[in-house]
């Protein structure tokens, strides 16, 4: 998932240069995409190991 989280990460990186967002504006982007896909990933697993067992 960590892959998924930085390519997910990246192009939100790049869709904000193409924006014209500054070059630490598109890093923020970048992390706050990638914090959140690595919270979902993990409420998800949460949620199923709870329904699962």
């Amino acid at each position: 998932m960590i892959v998924v989280a930085l390519l997910a990460a990246a192009v939100a990186g790049k869709l904000a240069r193409m924006d014209g967002a500054t070059y630490p504006a598109a890093l923020t982007r970048a992390a706050v995409t990638f914090a959140t896909v690595i919270t979902l990933t993990a409420t998800l697993a949460s949620t199923l190991t709870t329904l699962l067992t």
